[in-house]
C-alpha cells in the first residue's frame, strides 16, 4: 500500500486512516447513533489486514470509549499500526462538549488517552480544537513531547495565524483540516501553506461524513437515528443541500464504475490528489464498509474525471477546486 512521510516526522502512513470517531457510539453531542462494538473491533483487525497503517480517534469521542475500544483491538498485536488522538474538548456533564486547553485539563487528557489506548506513548497527540489559550496547550504538548509521553506533536482546525502563533512555542508536525468535495476552503490558502512550511496534513470527512460514499440514500439520510449529529446539525444532510449532493454523489459513482471504483473511492481520491495531503482519515464503522474505500490509496482521477466533476459545480452555482 502506498505511504507517504508526515511532515518531517519518521511516520511513513498509509494514504488513508482509519477513523475512528464513529467507534465513540450515540449519546453524546457529536455520535453517530447506536455503534456495535464487536464490529468495531472487527473492523479495526481488517484494516490492519489490509495494510492500514494508522489509527485516528479522540479522547472526545464518546467520552473516552472510541480510545477504550482501539486499546482492546490492539492488544496481543506483534505490529500494531500508529495511534492518532485529540484532546482539549471534554465533557460539560450533559453528554456535550466543551473546549479546554488549560494546562492541568489537558495534562489529565493526555494520561487518560494513554491508559486507555495501553500504549508507552501517542504516536501523534493533536489539540482538537483552537481557543484563546492554544498557546498554554501548546506549551502542554511540547511538554509531553519532551517526557517521552507523545512522539509528534500536531493541531486539529486550526487556521494560518494560529499557527504562526503556536510555532513560536514548537514546530507543527501535522494539521488535521476538514477537506473534500463540500469543503475545500482549504485548498485555497491553508493547504499550501502547509506544503511550503513541512506540515503534514490528514484530512478528515473526505467522503462529507458519508454522504459522497455512494452508500447514503435520501431513504437512508430519513433513517439515522435521532442522536446521528449529521440528522441535526449538518447542513449537508438538510435541504436545500441534500438533493444537489446527492447528485453530486451519484456523478461520482458513475466515474467510479469506469475503474471499478466507488464513489466513495472517488472522493477520497480527489482530496489525496492535493500534493500537500499527506493522507486521509476514512471513518469505519464495521469491517465490510472497507471494501468501499481500500481502493483509493493507489487511484487517480484523470483530468477528464476532474473536468466532469467542475462541471457538476458549475451547474449548480458553484467552483469546483
Amino acid at each position: 500500500m502506498n505511504k507517504r512521510r508526515l511532515g518531517t516526522t519518521d511516520l511513513e502512513i498509509t494514504r488513508i486512516g482509519f477513523g475512528a470517531w464513529a467507534l465513540g457510539g450515540g449519546g453524546w453531542e457529536y455520535g453517530w447513533g447506536p455503534q456495535d462494538d464487536r464490529q468495531s473491533i472487527a473492523a479495526i483487525h481488517r484494516a490492519i489486514d489490509l495494510g492500514i497503517n494508522w489509527i485516528d480517534t479522540a479522547a472526545a469521542y464518546g467520552f473516552g470509549h472510541s480510545e477504550t475500544l482501539i486499546g482492546e483491538a490492539l492488544k496481543g498485536l506483534p505490529d500494531r499500526p500508529y495511534v492518532f488522538t485529540k484532546g482539549g474538548m471534554v465533557p460539560d456533564g450533559n453528554r456535550n462538549v466543551i473546549k479546554v486547553l488549560k494546562a492541568d485539563s489537558l495534562r489529565r487528557e493526555i494520561d487518560a488517552s494513554l491508559r486507555r489506548l495501553g500504549v508507552d506513548a501517542i504516536d501523534l497527540y493533536q489539540i482538537h480544537w483552537p481557543t484563546e489559550d492554544i498557546e498554554e496547550g501548546w506549551r502542554v504538548l511540547s511538554d509531553a513531547q519532551t517526557a517521552g509521553k507523545i512522539r509528534w506533536i500536531g493541531v486539529s482546525n486550526f487556521n494560518i495565524p494560529q499557527m504562526q502563533i503556536i510555532e513560536e512555542i514548537a514546530p507543527i508536525d501535522s494539521l488535521q483540516p476538514p477537506f473534500s468535495l463540500l469543503e475545500r476552503d482549504a485548498e485555497n490558502k491553508l493547504l499550501p501553506y502547509c506544503l511550503e512550511h513541512e506540515i503534514g496534513v490528514i484530512v478528515y470527512s473526505p467522503m462529507a461524513s458519508g454522504l459522497l460514499s455512494g452508500a447514503m440514500t435520501r431513504e437512508r439520510v430519513m433513517r439515522l437515528p435521532a442522536d446521528d449529529w449529521r440528522k441535526t446539525k449538518s447542513p449537508w444532510f438538510q435541504e436545500p443541500q441534500l438533493t444537489a449532493n446527492l447528485k453530486l454523489a451519484d456523478l461520482l459513482n458513475r466515474i467510479g464504475l469506469q475503474y471499478d471504483r466507488s464513489a466513495g473511492e472517488v472522493a477520497i481520491a480527489w482530496t489525496l490528489r492535493n500534493p500537500a495531503v499527506t493522507g486521509a482519515i476514512v471513518g469505519i464503522r464495521s469491517p465490510h464498509q472497507l471494501d468501499g474505500v481500500i481502493g483509493a490509496t493507489d487511484f487517480e482521477l484523470s483530468d477528464q474525471d476532474i473536468e466532469e466533476i467542475e462541471r457538476h459545480f458549475a451547474e449548480r452555482g458553484e467552483h469546483a477546486a
